[in-house]
């Protein structure tokens, strides 16, 4: 096997984290964040000392975890990987931080999955530097207290609103909320991966890509590589015409709606007038549950304004009967109160 044989392996092997930018000026997207990040890191640098602990939270597929390893490369210091379920006992806890070394940046995703238990060691952890650890059970149980080596937690959350109140505020370096990428940061990013994989892309089928990558990046890079599957198949280039054939077999229009998206919408208006109606009777509609319905469709349909939450139920808007092509009630805006 050739040198440039064994890369391209490594290359194919490691996909996303290939993708994933190890440089600040790579990063696209979330200037606000980027900006804070800097002027925090850089006075921690000074005073040579780890920064302080720092939340981010938002959507999947934004990019916390390449902020965390950014973050771990900007500061020299190594970054230990865990996450909220993976960490079951205290002495899983207990075994990671005593493992840290000075300046580590140990990073938890999915940190509001951690057990309250856990939450509770990691208080004076966060705060103090230290481990308290409890020794026995009963009238002879007895706490030990173990100094920990100055390190930076950075974690990462997709549900903020489960993290307690002590978690959330110990975070004292900030907590960040990611939003969601403009069609033309997606787009940069598209380009930026198609040059790492050597795919050759023009700008009507970057434009596309970008289009339907429900303004996330995790999202977009997905959709190269499975345009890029068509492409290496047809021996073409990713032009507007092939990137359109390989969207279309993936059955994704051009707002991003995927076929299940679209199913709920259509239930709702074919089945249900276009509502109001509850989720539970919408998850039974679609053969769906109800949390994933709540959780990961109804968020972008409501982002597009397709879809509405009304004290009665979800209702269909006007913009998701014209989408769907079904005429509108005429009692849509009552529907809509």
């Amino acid at each position: 096997m050739t040198e440039d044989s064994k890369n391209t392996v490594n290359t194919e092997r490691f996909l996303d984290t290939t993708l994933r930018p190890d440089m600040w000026d790579d990063y696209v997207g979330q200037e606000h964040i980027k900006q804070n990040l800097n002027i925090l890191l850089s006075a921690a640098k000074e005073r040579e000392h780890p920064p302080e602990h720092i939340l981010f939270y938002g959507p999947p597929g934004l990019g916390k975890t390449t902020l965390a390893h950014l973050i771990a490369k900007e500061t020299g210091a190594n970054v230990k990987v865990t996450s909220g379920p993976v960490i079951e006992k205290v002495g899983d806890l207990a075994s990671i931080l005593t493992n840290l070394s000075p300046g580590d940046i140990l990073f938890v995703d999915e940190i509001h999955r951690l057990n309250k238990s856990i939450e509770e060691v990691l208080y004076p952890a966060m705060e103090s530097g230290v481990l308290d650890i409890i020794v026995g059970k009963g009238p002879s149980a007895r706490t030990i207290q173990l100094e920990l080596p100055p390190f930076t937690l950075v974690a990462a959350t997709t549900r903020v609103a489960l993290l307690s109140s002590p978690l959330r505020s110990r975070f004292s370096g900030g907590t960040f909320r990611l939003e969601y990428y403009t069609e033309d940061e997606i787009k940069r990013i598209i380009e930026r991966s198609a040059s790492i994989l050597n795919i050759k892309i023009d700008n009507n089928g970057a434009n596309e890509i970008a289009r339907r990558s429900r303004a996330t990046p995790r999202t977009a890079n997905y959709l190269l590589k499975r345009c890029r599957d068509v492409g290496q198949l047809e021996k073409k280039p990713l032009t507007e015409d092939l990137v359109l054939k390989a969207l279309n077999m993936l059955d994704i229009d051009h707002l991003g709606l995927t076929s299940a998206d679209r199913k709920i919408l259509d239930v709702i208006i074919s089945k249900f007038g276009g509502g109001p109606v509850g989720i539970s009777t919408i998850a039974a509609a679609t053969s769906e549950e109800n949390a994933t319905i709540e959780e990961v469709y109804e968020p972008y349909l409501m982002q597009l304004g397709l879809l509405a939450r009304t004290p009665k139920g979800r209702v269909v808007t006007a913009r998701g009967f014209e989408h769907l092509n079904h005429e509108l009630p005429k009692d849509l805006q009552e529907k809509l109160i």
